[in-house]
């Protein structure tokens, strides 16, 4: 199986300190890739979980002076936008390639996916099995995130995130550069399909 065609540079292209030409690279060379796969995937995706899925490639705002520390392409049950739901994102930073499940904070029904996963807790514990499990959220980009194993209270603490006016979350685990530079298609797939409980149960208060 061919790799997702990222090279070392598109991962340098995060370390690059200037907007302007952090951006100007960033649109140059990453942000098609992450197009091609998004429209390559979501279908594959879609197959493996069964679940209905539509890509969407972030847009970066332009009025600001601080250069983006990754993108992504994020996975999600509508066609018109993908904030507003819990989504499967695709991302890339400078220490590599990330499978995420993130619910931002302008997400609609987070309080009810809280209520999920705090009465979920011990089934989704099974589910995920030995998959150790990093957060991203509040990530200071400075070190790939930590993983741990999953269990009660892991839930109890994404729960609480949710049920926080401006909370939302976003965990996943990440592949380093040079691991990154070898996934294929199928291995992350079966991230993702790794991922599908709590993306599941996420989606399910929708």
């Amino acid at each position: 199986m061919a790799t997702l065609g990222f090279n070392r540079a598109d991962f340098q292209v995060f370390r690059i300190e200037g907007f302007n030409e952090r951006m100007a690279q960033l649109y140059a060379c990453v942000r098609p890739k992450l197009l091609r796969l998004g429209d390559e995937l979501a279908p594959q995706l879609a197959r493996k979980l069964h679940l209905e899925l539509f890509p969407h490639v972030a847009k970066h705002a332009r009025r600001t002076v601080n250069p983006p520390p990754e993108t992504w392409c994020a996975f999600g049950p509508s066609p018109k936008g993908y904030k507003r739901y819990p989504y499967l994102g695709l991302c890339i930073s400078r220490f590599g390639l990330h499978a995420r499940v993130v619910v931002k904070s302008e997400a609609d029904h987070r309080p009810e996916m809280a209520s999920v996963l705090a009465h979920r807790s011990g089934e989704l514990t099974r589910a995920l099995g030995s998959t150790t499990l990093a957060r991203y959220d509040n990530w200071n980009f400075e070190t790939m995130p930590s993983a741990v194993r999953v269990d009660g209270d892991f839930w109890q603490q994404l729960a609480g995130a949710l049920e926080k006016k401006t909370g939302g979350i976003d965990v996943g685990f990440g592949w380093p550069v040079r691991e990154a530079l070898k996934v294929d298609r199928d291995e992350l797939l079966e991230g993702f399909r790794e991922l599908e409980p709590l993306y599941r149960a996420c989606r399910s208060a929708v």
